[in-house]
């Protein structure tokens, strides 16, 4: 996820996408998310399992921000909001 200016990315996990989403989107909690203005979904992976979702998010969150712009670009060059089309 990230801003309307794609300064700040996000990267996080879930169980419920839409639902997350929409918190993030309506500053239902407070933190990094809400505090940034991070409310735009630009990339999403699905996993089958908990232990698998885990480890691609430290992979991605110790990669560097030029890799995380690198993989959103590759699927979204134009860093749209993907929210509409996991609804």
């Amino acid at each position: 996820m990230t801003n309307h200016a794609n300064t700040v990315i996000y990267v996080g996990i879930t169980n419920n996408l839409q639902k997350r989403v929409f918190e993030h989107k309506n500053k239902i909690t407070y933190g990094f998310t809400s505090k940034y203005n991070i409310d735009k979904l630009v990339r999403y992976e699905i996993f089958q399992d908990p232990i698998s979702a885990i480890t691609r998010e430290k992979q991605i969150k110790g990669g560097s921000r030029r890799k995380k712009l690198e993989l959103i670009a590759k699927d979204n060059p134009n860093f749209e909001d993907l929210y509409s089309k996991i609804l």
